[in-house]
């Protein structure tokens, strides 16, 4: 029997609950296999008594990176961790997205400012402040050339705090045509959802979000799958390491879809909001690679 262990986070006020967690618990163990529900950071637990480890939903993983890829470290050294390490490394810093675009992958553009690094910032059209290390919009926000000073001080907070920054055109498809998540799994296409808009103009940095609204069962074009699957070739080590792969699109100023981020570590895969249908794909999956 197969043991394989799903990865989660602990329960705290800021971090949203994995709903789809029982639902693939519970699929897994109906196939015949032992899932067993775990915490990323919990020293009690032995990984070598897994034949697979899945990462689900660390999401706290962005306040604590260091730590996070410490230990995926020592867990893939001990059993067989989904997604592999190397791919951790390179996806929990969106400094990937240079690599996408120096490899021809449409993305949106982007600036990077570090710690000591005078910021320059975009003198007409809204603009988007996040943390190259981050998930669920955590202290991202939406600008004007009039707020200056208030994107002075949302920088001056994360750098304080070691952050390097993102700074990208607010695309403006995005309150037309929605942002559309392509998913991946077991190295099949899986399922797509479309949600609205997240930051909202005069939302302060530090205030929480609604990661996901108005989320909706959506179709991708041919087009948006091409750029998934560009976006997936450029991965170290190739697209066929990965068990799952998740692709956020919006449609660029040109009306043609481009990438704004890549999720390769901790996806909502929205089976339990959006799609139960596709549970048991994804056990299948996740049963065949163990």
């Amino acid at each position: 029997m197969p043991r394989i262990a799903l990865v989660t986070c602990r329960p705290a006020p800021h971090i949203s609950e994995d709903r789809d967690l029982p639902l693939l618990a519970a699929e897994i163990a109906s196939a015949g296999a032992e899932a067993t529900v775990t915490q990323w950071d919990d020293p009690a637990v032995d990984w070598a008594a897994f034949d697979l480890v899945v990462i689900r939903s660390t999401w706290d993983y962005s306040w604590r990176r260091a730590e996070f890829l410490d230990w995926a470290a020592r867990c893939s050294a001990r059993t067989r961790l989904a997604n592999p390490v190397d791919v951790l490394r390179w996806s929990t810093d969106k400094r990937y997205l240079g690599d996408l675009a120096r490899a021809g992958v449409p993305t949106v553009p982007t600036a990077y400012v570090a710690p000591g690094e005078a910021a320059e910032l975009p003198a007409d059209g809204e603009y988007v402040i996040k943390p190259t290390s981050g998930a669920g919009s955590r202290y991202a926000a939406r600008y004007t050339p009039a707020e200056r000073e208030d994107a002075l001080r949302h920088l001056a907070r994360m750098h304080a705090e070691g952050l390097t920054a993102m700074v990208q055109p607010y695309v403006a498809g995005i309150d037309v045509s929605g942002e559309r998540a392509v998913l991946f799994y077991g190295g099949s296409y899986l399922h797509s959802i479309r949600k609205g808009a997240v930051l909202a103009p005069g939302v302060a940095f530090d205030e929480r979000k609604v990661a996901h609204p108005g989320l909706e069962p959506w179709e991708p074009s041919a087009a948006e799958h091409a750029v998934a699957q560009a976006a997936l070739a450029v991965v170290p080590g190739g697209a066929e390491q990965l068990l799952y792969a998740r692709v956020d699109l919006v449609d660029g100023p040109d009306g043609r879809p481009c990438v704004m981020e890549l999720e390769l570590v901790e996806p909502n895969l929205f089976l339990n909001a959006v799609h139960p249908g596709s549970v048991r794909a994804v056990a299948e999956a996740i049963l065949k690679a163990a």
